[in-house]
């Protein structure tokens, strides 16, 4: 299956995610594009824990669809509009996420297409052929 490699000469992740993810040959790979923090019935929670935990739960159903599971996530790309929510978009995410963790980028951008959402997570997955 998937292999974290954090090579010793090199700085230790700063959080929770891998330096890298070697998906060996033979696997699938989904590629999901940003989830954002709103709800079936268009609400939005106001804080960025709450936004964080619908985008990886939007992940996790999609993934559901495709026979996969957060196990099979390989790569995160998460995207905040400040650097007063990247503690809680990362206690979030680590509740999500397995081990070895992903890789992972998370950015702070300017805003998104509505200036209630705080964060955006999109994901890369890769499983066994089936």
């Amino acid at each position: 299956m998937k292999r974290a490699h954090t090579p010793a000469g090199i700085r230790p992740p700063f959080a929770r995610y891998s330096h890298a993810i070697e998906v060996p040959p033979g696997h699938r790979l989904l590629v999901a594009s940003g989830q954002l923090g709103i709800d079936t019935d268009d609400s939005i929670p106001a804080n960025v824990e709450g936004q964080t935990r619908l985008c990886f739960a939007n992940i996790r159903a999609i993934l559901e669809e495709a026979d996969m599971s957060m196990d099979d996530i390989v790569r995160i790309n998460a995207y905040v509009t400040g650097r007063e929510h990247l503690p809680g978009y990362m206690k979030v995410r680590d509740e999500f996420i397995s081990t070895p963790p992903p890789a992972s980028t998370l950015m702070i951008v300017s805003g998104f297409a509505r200036e209630e959402f705080f964060v955006e997570v999109e994901v890369l997955a890769a499983s066994e052929e089936r």
